[in-house]
């Protein structure tokens, strides 16, 4: 009793001090947006900078150029040579690192509160005066061509995954893989970079995101001294990509050397700000945590220790990005069982969810996980940031952190039920089913337990 009192409690708490620190916005003459936050509980910062460039802006023939240009950013400079980045970062006790999403690609530095400059200094540079070398092109293709073999072909779950996005959408570009399709790796070159990076690495397609322990008027001061002298770039205006609707269930069969099979559903769905009503991406968070929130949640009690049909059964949703995605369910069989009894039992959880709204017992448990889960992320001085540049690089705004928790709180059962009968139906979803070849000349066990997870 006590520990539900305390789901309930903290969520408010935690929140009014996200509320307390801070937020000053600025906007730099090129156009640069600046959101600098303040949280002063230890003398560290980071700096995030935030391209509106990813896997979805890329035309066929180019896909991956996004995250080997994100590679390619530590190789140089005029004023720093390949390498000298990392280093000067570890130098000052601090760490960096970058990450290329559908949406977005972004770089990050944590560090001490005094050694802001020097992330500044660099990532300015590095914004419009990126060298390209030839050679360390040729190196770096090998390494993401390799990270493709080791993270997506070799590992049949990922190839699983990447097979469903491939099929289930018709004009959004959400089937291309982030990484990128072996055959356009295989024929990109050093100039396909230039040309990407010249078009979309510039201040007014950009937001830099500060947070930590700072003076906002300084952390102003610093980013008109460094990135104020950039030059703005002519950046293409997208037009609008509507998904036609589907009419009909869509499925592929994924055959690949794998232990066992593996099956996971992709259910169309909106998000904030492409939604029908306002409330619709709420309730499809919270309906989706119902499903997999945790050892009490529906598919782990009922699917993996119940009926003990599938040895993992999971359920995932993202209510933020640029455009509408998908809300996902995926299993495999425990030893015994086969994937049609883990896709009939999948269909199953998603049918009771239309028919039988929740209880509110049951609804008060997930609703205060939930809000607990995203209040320990904004606890993280990273995290806060990471939900700022988020929201500002998809064009959302910031402030919808703020309404989060009351968005939620506000779900009722029969939200819940609208959303599922609504988004959960055969004419909405697409089913990739991983088909197990021999691993090794062997057979390949076709209900042994554990995978190696899908996204």
């Amino acid at each position: 009793m006590i520990r539900s009192i305390l789901m309930v409690v903290l969520p408010a708490v935690v929140f009014s001090a996200w509320a307390e620190g801070p937020v000053h916005e600025f906007a730099l003459d090129n156009r640069l947006k600046v959101i600098v936050k303040e949280d002063h509980r230890a003398p560290i910062v980071v700096t995030q900078v935030w391209y509106k460039v990813g896997s979805s802006y890329e035309p066929a023939g180019t896909t991956g150029v996004s995250h080997v240009l994100e590679h390619m950013m530590f190789k140089g400079t005029p004023n720093h040579p390949p390498g000298q980045f990392s280093r000067i970062i570890a130098a000052n006790g601090g760490r960096e690192n970058a990450f290329t999403g559908r949406d977005y690609t972004a770089y990050f530095q944590t560090l001490s509160r005094d050694r802001l400059e020097i992330a500044f200094e660099l990532e300015a540079d590095r914004m419009r005066h990126l060298t390209l070398p030839e050679e360390e092109f040729r190196k770096e293709i090998e390494v993401v061509k390799e990270e493709r073999r080791m993270r997506t072909e070799d590992k049949p779950t990922s190839l699983t995954y990447e097979q469903l996005l491939a099929v289930a959408y018709r004009n959004l570009p959400y089937s291309h893989p982030i990484i990128g399709w072996m055959s356009d790796l295989e024929n990109m070159s050093v100039d396909d970079l230039r040309r990407w990076y010249q078009l979309w690495y510039a201040p007014n397609n950009a937001t830099l995101v500060v947070v930590g322990d700072v003076d906002p008027a300084a952390v102003l001061k610093l980013a008109e001294k460094y990135f104020g002298p950039l030059k703005p770039e002519n950046i293409p205006a997208q037009k609008p990509r509507i998904e036609p609707p589907q009419r009909g269930e869509t499925r592929v069969s994924v055959r690949a050397p794998a232990r066992e099979p593996y099956l996971i559903m992709g259910y169309k769905t909106p998000v904030v700000g492409h939604a029908d009503q306002e409330w619709e991406p709420y309730a499809l968070d919270i309906l989706t945590s119902i499903l997999d929130g945790g050892s009490s949640a529906r598919l782990t009690r009922r699917l993996v220790r119940g009926e003990e049909i599938a040895v993992s059964a999971g359920a995932s949703y993202s209510a933020f990005a640029r455009l509408p995605g998908m809300l996902l369910m995926d299993g495999a069989p425990a030893p015994g069982h086969d994937i049609e009894e883990v896709e009939r039992a999948l269909r199953e959880e998603a049918d009771r969810l239309k028919k039988e709204p929740v209880s509110a017992e049951e609804l008060s448990r997930v609703r205060a996980q939930v809000v607990a889960g995203k209040v320990y992320e904004l606890d993280s001085v990273f995290y806060q940031a990471m939900q700022i540049g988020t929201l500002e690089t998809i064009g959302l705004d910031w402030r919808l952190i703020d309404e989060y928790a009351e968005r939620i709180k506000k779900v009722t059962p029969q939200q819940i039920s609208q959303v599922a009968q609504k988004y959960l139906t055969e004419d909405n979803l697409t089913v990739a089913v991983l088909d197990p070849l021999p691993l090794d000349g062997k057979k390949p066990l076709a209900s042994r337990g554990g995978h190696d997870g899908t996204h």
